[in-house]
């Protein structure tokens, strides 16, 4: 059921709507600093992961379609039918950024979901009026009417013609259900779909995967990205039911024309991503914290899982402890992926380096150019005659955002601006077997 803000009919619909809207934020984010968007980052206060896509549909519309999966839903039978339903609010806030931020377009959609109607996940679709030639920020915002708890998301998008990425839809080859992930999953069978153009071919490029571990924060180091050139280039007869299977790890770009560099970017980051729950590749994430002969040692290892084990045991000498630990760890991982996956895994970002050591950040303010992380350091107390203050004080993170044509995700830290990051205590305390927090005084000694 859609309610568009401007459509005068639905206005006293529209109130209850927004006054739902304000009310579910407010319970979501509670601090004072309206402008910290921190909880975007922060998996407990979000219970919605979308995943988001935009196709262009014609030279004035642009569909986002943002993708919830089935098991977020929170069903509840108190309604008038007795069944299990979801209800749901949508709300899109399109800027221009080719027009100086200005707003572009907004949507308002409600959804009443009956369980047995919702598959493996469920597509919202909405349609925003766009031109050719622009850039676009949208801030989205996912609102569980019943729990109200809201979820907040940004998407960044451009308009730049024929060869554009969002000119591709991809389906799965068996059940045909369109894929809203450009991240393949292993053996996965796919369609692609370039339903206006209909080219008779496609041009494969394809480049092998990064792997480089990110430099730590105090470190001017050169970051390393995609090589300048593909390792492959393939035509393939486009058929939209070709069936089409990316066996190896790297990144794979679909162009109509051989000598374009531009069109749909799909990504192999290996057979368990973003879970990363084998000990094969639990192991190189350690490289944060490991020296590098622990690391010949793990990646050696005739039985991985044993290696592993060891490894985290030896920092706590405790099982209980070393589980809790592991629990952590990866969890942070899992949720950098993500977060921060681009054109390399979400871990392997700068991004991500800094989610797993650190934890995530306490504030984060976003702006077209990039965002700044901000992680509170222990309380300064002055005094000033009889009366004592205490100011919060932050160690920042600027990352700046990357042009890229392989992901509208890239994020590379500046690190002239953090000439102190603490990285060699972070590092310290989880290899004695402690979560480092900066907030604890004892950390920064």
């Amino acid at each position: 059921m859609v309610r568009r803000q401007k459509d005068k009919a639905a206005a006293v619909i529209t109130v209850v709507i927004m006054a739902a809207l304000s009310w579910s934020c407010a319970v979501t984010q509670t601090a004072t600093d309206t402008k910290d968007m921190s909880y975007i980052y922060n998996p407990a206060k979000n219970v919605y992961t979308p995943f988001i896509t935009v196709y262009d549909e014609d030279a004035e519309t642009s569909l986002m379609t943002i993708s919830i999966r089935r098991g977020e839903l929170y069903f509840s039978e108190a309604n008038a039918e007795g069944v299990p339903m979801a209800s749901t609010l949508v709300s899109v806030k399109l800027f221009d950024n080719t027009s100086g931020g200005s707003l572009a377009d907004t949507a308002l959609t409600k959804h009443d979901l009956r369980r047995d109607e919702v598959g493996g996940e469920y597509a919202f679709r909405v349609p925003l009026k766009t031109r050719e030639g622009n850039s676009y920020s949208a801030e989205i915002k996912i609102i569980d009417l019943i729990r109200q708890r809201t979820t907040q998301a940004f998407f960044d998008f451009e308009r730049s013609g024929r060869y554009s990425k969002h000119n591709y839809k991809v389906r799965d080859h068996f059940s045909k259900n369109e894929l809203y992930s450009r991240v393949l999953r292993r053996e996965q069978y796919i369609n692609v779909l370039n339903p206006s153009m209909q080219p008779d071919t496609l041009w494969l490029f394809y480049y092998k995967p990064v792997k480089a571990i990110p430099a730590a924060p105090s470190t001017i180091l050169p970051e390393v990205t995609l090589a300048p050139e593909p390792e492959v280039i393939l035509p393939l007869a486009y058929s939209d039911t070709l069936p089409i299977m990316f066996p190896g790890e790297g990144i794979y770009l679909l162009s109509t024309d051989s000598l374009i560099r531009e069109g749909l970017v799909l990504y192999n980051f290996g057979p368990d991503h973003p879970s990363m729950s084998s000990p094969e590749t639990m192991i190189p994430p350690l490289a944060y914290l490991a020296t590098p002969q622990e690391m010949d040692a793990l990646l050696s290892a005739e039985k991985p899982k044993l290696a592993l084990d060891q490894f985290w045991l030896e920092r706590t000498g405790s099982i209980e402890r070393s589980k809790e630990l592991i629990r952590i760890w990866y969890n942070r991982t899992l949720f950098s992926n993500y977060y921060f996956s681009s054109y390399k895994a979400g871990w392997l970002t700068d991004r991500g380096m800094v989610y797993i050591m650190y934890g995530p950040p306490d504030k984060v303010y976003k702006n077209a150019e990039g965002e700044s992380w901000g992680y509170k350091k222990p309380p300064v107390k002055s005094r000033w005659g009889s009366r004592y203050t205490v100011e919060d004080e932050y160690l920042w993170f600027n990352f700046r955002k990357q042009k890229n044509t392989f992901s509208d995700n890239d994020f590379v830290l500046n690190r002239a601006s953090t000439p102190v990051s603490y990285w060699d205590i972070a590092v310290a305390r989880w290899r004695e077997g402690q979560v480092f927090r900066l907030d604890n005084p004892e950390e920064l000694k």
